[in-house]
C-alpha cells in the first residue's frame, strides 16, 4: 500500500515514469487499464480538469512502449505481455489563439514525436499530411501497429470560446487531423483521446465516428478519481492520526458520479493532504476550484439567462449531453462536463433512452461556484462575506425573523450601478437566483421541488437538525406559504423527524427588495 506518510505526493507530476521511479504515491488503476486495452481499440474519455487524464495517458504510453519494469507491483504486471509499439503522443498545452498558432503547435508536437521515433514525416508544412505520414512510417519502421494518444483534444477550441470564429476554424483543423486516425485503421493498434468537453460527433468527430465514448460507461467509471475504498486504503491512517474527520473530507471533496462508485476529486485530496503534512493543520478549502473557473462558463450562463435555482434539481437527457458544439453550447452540458454538476440519479424513460437528474457534487463546488456567480450578479460587494457569515449564523440557530432581515440587507446592499450594468437583473429569475446563490454559497445541501424560469424558487435546504423550504415570488401578492402547503412539498421530509420550516418571500422588482416575509413551523 502506498502511503502519503512515506511517499511523495504527485502534485503537478503527470509523468508515470517519474512517479514510479521517484517514489511518488500511485493509486493503482491498472486493472481498469487492462480491461480497456484488451476489450477495444478506439476510445474517448471526458473528465473535468485536473482529474488525472494526463497521468492516464502517460501510463498508457509507457505500457505500450513495453516498459514493464515501471509496472512492477501493480495489478497489470503479470497479466500483460507488454509488447513494444511505436507511440504517437499529442498533448495540447500552451496558447493557440489563432489557427496559425494551432497549426504551428501541431507541427511542433509531431516534430517531437519524429525525434522520439527516429523518423521524418515528409510533409513538414501540413499537419494532417505529416500526421498521416508519421503513422505510415512508424508502422513500416517498427513492423508494429501504432498507438495514438491525444490528451486535451479540445483545448484549442475551449480556449477560444470568447472568439467564436477562431474556435470554429480551430475545430475544422482538428477535425481534419482526427479524421486521419480512421483512415489509417489498418496501421493502428490503439487510439485514446481525452478532454474536458464532449463535442458532438457531427462537429469535431465527424471524421472519426468509430470512437467508443466511455465517459459514462459504468465499467470505467472509477478509472479516474479516488474511490472511498482507495481513500481509506491510502489516506485514512494519515487523517486519523491528525484527527481529520473523514466524513467532512467526504462532504467537501467526494460526490462525483460517473455511474460507478462516487469518487473524490484527486486534486483536492492531494492538495488537502499536502497542506496538512507541510503546515501541521489540515485546512478545508477550495483547492480545485481556485485553480481557475473558465470565464466562458459564466458568459454562457449569462447569455442564456440561465435560472440559477435550476442547479438544485436539473434534468438533462443523455442525447442533450452529446449536443454540444461551438455554436450550440448549453449551460447544463458545460456545467456537467466541466465538473460543476454531476449525476445524482439516472432515470430510464418509458419511450427509450435515459435522463439524468444532476446536482453539484460537493461542498467545495457549491460554495465556490455560487461565490463566482455572486461576483457576477452583484459586482464588487465589500460586505458579502460578512453577510454570508450572518446568514449562516441565523440559519444554524433557527432564527427565521432574523433571516428575513438579512435577506432584506442582501438586496439593499447590491450596488445600484450593478443593476444598470448587469443584464441578469432584467430577466424574471434574477431575484430568486440571487437568494438561491447566497443560500447555496453557505455550503448547505439544496434541492428543488418545482423550479421554473418564471421568477419563483421552490427550494429545500437540508440540514443535520432541521429543514427549510423556501418559496420565492416576484411581483405578486399571492402567499408563498399557501403554495407550499397546497403542493405539499414538505410531505417527503416528514419521516426524517426534523423540524420543518416553511418560508415565503415576496419580492417587488421595482423596489428591488422584499415586500413580504412569512414563515411557519410544521408540527
Amino acid at each position: 500500500m502506498d502511503n502519503p506518510k512515506t511517499k511523495r505526493l504527485p502534485i503537478g507530476v503527470q509523468d508515470f515514469r517519474e512517479i514510479r521511479q521517484e517514489d511518488y504515491l500511485y493509486i493503482d488503476k491498472t486493472e481498469l487499464i487492462y480491461k480497456l486495452i484488451t476489450s477495444g481499440k478506439y476510445y474517448f474519455l471526458s473528465r473535468p480538469r485536473r482529474f488525472g487524464k494526463s497521468l492516464l495517458v502517460s501510463t498508457l504510453k509507457y505500457l505500450f512502449q513495453g516498459e514493464k519494469e515501471l509496472f512492477e507491483g501493480l495489478y497489470i504486471y503479470d497479466k500483460y505481455d507488454f509488447p513494444k509499439h511505436p507511440v504517437i503522443h499529442i498533448s495540447f498545452r500552451g496558447d493557440m489563439r489563432s489557427p496559425e498558432q494551432l497549426e504551428r503547435k501541431i507541427l511542433s508536437i509531431l516534430k517531437g514525436n519524429e525525434k522520439v521515433l527516429g523518423l521524418e514525416c515528409g510533409s513538414p508544412d501540413d499537419p494532417s499530411d505529416c500526421f498521416e505520414s508519421l503513422i505510415n512510417k512508424a508502422y513500416e519502421r517498427y513492423n508494429q501497429k501504432v498507438v495514438i494518444l491525444i490528451d486535451e483534444y479540445d483545448k484549442p477550441i475551449i480556449d477560444n470560446i470568447d472568439q467564436i470564429e477562431v474556435a470554429m476554424e480551430n475545430r475544422n483543423i482538428l477535425r481534419g487531423l482526427y479524421s486521419i486516425i480512421k483512415d489509417m485503421d489498418p496501421y493502428i493498434k490503439f487510439a485514446f483521446l481525452t478532454g474536458v468537453t464532449k463535442f458532438s460527433k457531427a462537429g469535431i468527430f465527424s471524421g472519426l465516428n468509430n470512437l467508443k465514448d466511455i465517459t459514462l460507461y459504468p465499467e470505467f467509471g472509477n478509472m479516474l478519481g479516488i474511490t472511498q475504498d482507495e481513500l481509506e486504503e491510502h489516506f485514512s491512517e494519515l487523517f486519523k492520526e491528525n484527527n481529520v474527520d473523514l466524513e467532512e473530507v467526504r462532504e467537501w471533496y467526494n460526490g462525483y458520479n460517473f455511474l460507478a462508485d462516487l469518487v473524490y476529486n484527486p486534486f483536492d485530496v492531494l492538495l488537502f493532504a499536502d497542506y496538512g503534512i507541510n503546515n501541521g493543520e489540515f485546512r478545508f478549502k477550495s483547492y480545485w476550484f481556485s485553480t481557475g473557473t473558465p470565464k466562458f462558463l459564466i458568459d454562457v450562463i449569462d447569455k442564456g439567462k440561465f435560472y440559477i435555482p435550476r442547479l438544485a434539481g436539473l434534468k438533462i437527457t443523455d442525447s442533450s449531453l452529446e449536443r454540444f458544439d461551438v455554436d450550440n453550447m448549453r449551460p447544463e452540458s458545460i456545467l456537467f462536463q466541466a465538473g460543476y454538476l454531476t449525476i445524482d440519479e439516472q432515470i430510464e424513460r418509458q419511450r427509450g433512452g435515459y435522463e439524468f437528474l444532476l446536482r453539484m457534487p460537493n461542498k467545495e463546488v457549491r460554495m465556490a461556484l455560487m461565490d463566482e456567480l455572486l461576483e457576477y450578479m452583484e459586482g464588487a460587494r465589500e460586505d458579502r462575506e460578512d453577510l454570508q457569515d450572518r446568514l449562516t449564523e441565523v440559519i444554524n440557530r433557527g432564527d427565521i425573523d432574523a433571516l428575513g432581515k438579512e435577506i432584506e440587507s442582501l438586496f439593499a446592499g447590491v450596488p445600484y450601478h450593478n443593476y444598470i450594468r448587469n443584464d441578469m437583473n432584467k430577466y424574471e429569475g434574477y431575484y430568486a437566483s440571487l437568494i438561491y446563490a447566497y443560500l447555496q454559497s453557505l455550503g448547505y445541501e439544496m434541492r428543488a421541488e418545482d423550479v421554473t424560469n418564471v421568477g419563483r424558487a421552490d427550494l429545500t435546504m437540508i440540514m443535520k437538525d432541521k429543514i427549510y423550504i423556501f418559496e420565492i415570488k416576484v411581483d405578486t401578492k399571492e402567499s408563498p406559504i399557501k403554495q407550499i402547503k397546497e403542493r405539499q412539498y414538505y410531505k417527503k421530509y416528514e419521516n426524517q423527524n426534523k423540524p420543518i420550516y416553511l418560508i415565503g418571500v415576496n419580492i417587488d422588482s421595482k423596489e428591488r427588495n422584499i415586500v413580504g416575509f412569512e414563515w411557519e413551523r410544521m408540527n
